[in-house]
């Protein structure tokens, strides 16, 4: 099907994971245009749920891939159950942190071009390269840094060369076209999901390794930062006040790494450098 076909733009689906304790009714209630996937992580009664609460977001993406591979939409949308306001939805790229707006904005043709789409364009935290498994920190708070090379190999195989640097803007909320996730065989989903089940990490490292390689996962270089700027005008059609790609600074926490920052205190909402 050609790109812009409206029939493409109706064949869409958000999937989340939530606990019983959330609150997600806002995506069928405000998000009408999109079909929608709610898993449950810790009710096993519920219509759709994970297998177990275990992995954070990781586990219902991937168990909603595998139950529906060969019954997959044109675009799926990954996303937490947070639909706005600050802390809970910080990493929501728009106005009040809300995801409705991230998703009457997304441009679906970029997500049927290019395949995978992350929804944040903001580099904080996450960009230029959040993740350097071969640095030799002896930090609790990097372990799951210190984990990504041997779950890469789990997932990968062994041949496979661990990239020296991975870097995307968090949080692990993205787009995807069904022809991007048929990319791999269904075979692929089923081995990452087994593996997140038997891990025994926590969930924070497991779900922390997983939203550093959704992008690799979709076809992605191992740094994926497209330009700030032009990113909110190809995703969101949208343009930031005062913000300028290039503008940048160090971040005093990494010091050690030489990480530098994308200035983001200019932006009109979410989030400054440091």
């Amino acid at each position: 099907m050609p790109l812009g076909d409206a029939a493409l733009y109706d064949d869409k689906i958000i999937v989340t994971g939530k606990m019983e304790s959330e609150d997600a009714a806002w995506i069928v209630a405000e998000l009408q245009d999109w079909k929608n996937a709610i898993y449950s992580v810790d009710n096993t009664s519920a219509p759709l749920h994970t297998a177990e609460n275990k992995g954070r977001e990781a586990n219902p993406y991937l168990t909603y891939l595998v139950e529906n591979y060969d019954n997959l939409p044109a675009i799926i949308a990954f996303i937490h159950p947070h639909r706005d306001g600050y802390p809970r939805g910080w990493h929501n790229d728009a106005e009040g942190y809300s995801n409705v707006k991230v998703l009457q904005t997304l441009n679906l043709d970029l997500v049927l071009e290019s395949g995978y789409v992350n929804l944040r364009c903001n580099y904080v935290p996450g960009c230029p390269d959040e993740i350097r498994p071969f640095r030799d920190w002896d930090d609790q708070d990097r372990q799951s840094e210190h984990e990504y090379g041997k779950i890469w190999h789990d997932l990968f195989g062994p041949d496979q060369e661990v990239p020296e640097r991975i870097g995307t803007p968090c949080c692990a909320q993205f787009a995807v076209s069904r022809e991007q996730v048929r990319a791999r065989p269904k075979s692929d989903y089923v081995k990452f999901l087994n593996h997140l089940r038997s891990s025994r990490l926590t969930d924070a490292v497991l779900g922390r390794v997983f939203e550093y390689l959704w992008h690799i996962m979709f076809g992605k270089e191992a740094i994926f930062c497209p330009a700030m700027q032009q990113c909110y005008k190809d995703v969101f059609n949208r343009t930031v006040n005062g913000l300028k790609d290039g503008d940048f600074c160090s971040r005093a926490d990494d010091a050690e790494s030489g990480f530098v920052a994308v200035v983001v205190g200019a932006v009109e909402y979410n989030g400054q450098c440091g």
